[in-house]
């Protein structure tokens, strides 16, 4: 049953990836959440049912207490049927609405919708430029997507859970305290009213409040990730003090954003009791009313009692449902800025796969100095032949590792072209481009994963032969085999740690 409920929506289902993902909120959500329109709207329908049977319970009630205030003997015989009929509704069928909207809820959204933002929002932001990374914090970019998928379950837990359950109840109990007397609707409008007037100044402060909010989570952590990531340097120039001055700023900042958020919810809880025990008095005063004067009955007063302190309890948690709705939009709208980032450098329309004869590579008037006036390169021309070894030599800055990323199109030139066998590299795909060029980097890197993962890299489909070949080559194989990680992984089963850190500087770089 559950996997049943789990496997109705696949978040991992094709779908088309834009450039230009939607810009606004509203858009960005209903872009994302096409695959779960129909149970949108399945979700929606039991979750009316689950409030209706609620407010049926309390009519139940009330036809209870006014039917056993007359002559015990006749109850049985006269309502035997309807008795019968409402233990059916309480131990079955209100049982099974509401279980079909918590498999709804929590194995098919809840489970569901996290996982296919998280996915498409990785596979978004893994499509960006190595200049996109460069301009920002990896732990920044890490937190949003992370956090903005988890927020977007929220968003949408609450719309089914709280937001459109509570709806359906208050309008299902208008409908219930008219159908005894209209005069009972007044109070519960007025209130209505006055709820809605607080929640539109509740939504008014919060959202802001919450994007600034999340806003200085990511920051500070980005900062923190930033530190960790150079802990070396930190410890090697005894630099923590420094680092701790810097994330205490930090932290003072999140705090100070934190406070001004839950001011706003504290005002809110003290306008929510007021309106609360306005409810009540007004609620059951009038119920007490009418019966006095001969037009309510006893069960009149206690259904009004019952939806009365029902509201009561439902109230702060529908209230907070609808705060906590707009602080998950604040912390999306906040991740849109990373998750809905245009694709700027993109394969052209229709681009070819570039196909490798002699290796000849051509730069013709070649400029780049990002995006600035001077600096970089500029109207470079130069032609590298197959089987060549070209050595360039300049001062730090002169572009000699511009170059290299303009030749493998992690940037798009400022001017020139970029010509391999005659082909414009701007003209074939990015991937084509990559996997014919072999890169050793002047920074290595490792992934902290095992050996093996790390040496077949640029090759998936290595086989074990090809990599202890290719290890021996780089004169890497008898250190391999002597290595151990805290799990007890050996060998080329062995994990490297974040980065390589667990190898040497030489190690790594074989």
């Amino acid at each position: 049953m559950f996997r049943f409920f789990e496997n109705l929506v696949d978040p991992f289902s094709k779908y088309k990836e834009l450039y230009n993902p939607p810009n606004t909120i509203r858009s960005f959500l209903m872009d994302y959440t096409k695959p779960f329109i129909g149970v949108f709207a399945i979700t929606g329908v039991v979750a009316t049912l689950a409030a209706a049977s609620e407010i049926y319970l309390i009519y139940l009630l009330g036809w209870i207490i006014d039917i056993v205030s007359g002559d015990p003997s006749d109850v049985f015989k006269n309502h035997s049927d309807f008795f019968i009929w409402a233990i059916v509704f309480v131990l079955i069928v209100r049982p099974l609405i509401f279980a079909l909207d918590v498999l709804l809820i929590n194995n098919t959204l809840m489970v569901n919708v996290a996982t296919l933002f998280r996915w498409r929002a990785h596979k978004h932001v893994l499509r960006q430029s190595i200049g996109w990374f460069e301009n920002d914090f990896a732990g920044r970019i890490a937190n949003r997507v992370m956090q903005t998928p988890r927020s977007a379950g929220e968003v949408v837990f609450q719309v089914f859970d709280a937001l459109g359950y509570s709806l359906a109840y208050v309008f299902g109990g208008l409908i219930l305290l008219n159908s005894v007397d209209f005069r009972l609707m007044l109070p519960l409008a007025v209130w209505f009213l006055l709820y809605l007037c607080l929640i539109v100044w509740v939504v008014r402060n919060i959202s802001p409040a919450s994007k600034a909010s999340s806003d200085a989570r990511s920051n500070l952590n980005g900062q923190i990730v930033d530190t960790y990531t150079n802990i070396h340097s930190v410890k090697l120039f005894a630099y923590q003090n420094q680092e701790l001055d810097s994330a205490k700023a930090a932290i003072e900042q999140t705090r100070q954003t934190f406070a001004k958020e839950m001011r706003l919810y504290t005002i809110m809880d003290f306008g929510l009791n007021i309106l609360n025990g306005l409810l009540t008095i007004s609620l059951i005063g009038v119920s007490i009313f009418l019966w006095y004067i001969g037009e309510a009955t006893a069960g009149t007063i206690a259904a009004a009692s019952a939806l009365a302190i029902r509201l009561n309890a439902m109230t702060g948690w529908i209230m907070w449902a609808i705060s906590s709705f707009f602080r998950e939009l604040g912390v999306i709208q906040e991740g849109m800025g990373t998750l809905a980032d245009p694709i700027k450098l993109r394969d052209k329309e229709n681009a070819n796969i570039l196909e490798i004869t002699k290796a000849q590579i051509e730069i013709k008037s070649l400029s780049h100095h990002y995006g600035l006036k001077s600096g970089g390169l500029n109207k470079l021309s130069i032609t590298f032949r197959e089987n060549e070894k070209v050595g360039l030599v300049g001062r730090s800055g002169a572009g000699k590792s511009t170059l290299l990323k303009l030749i493998l199109r992690f940037y798009d030139v400022e001017a020139g072209e970029i010509h391999i066998d005659g082909q414009d590299i701007a003209h074939v795909t990015q991937d084509s481009l990559h996997k014919n060029i072999g890169v050793v980097q002047q920074d290595s890197s490792l992934l902290h994963r095992s050996i093996r993962e790390n040496i077949c890299y640029g090759k998936s489909n290595a086989t074990e032969s090809e990599i202890i070949e290719a290890a021996k080559k780089a004169h890497a194989h008898d250190f391999i085999l002597n290595l151990q990680d805290e799990y007890g992984r050996k060998g080329y089963d062995a994990h490297v740690g974040e980065r390589g850190i667990k190898l040497s500087g030489g190690q790594r770089q074989r």
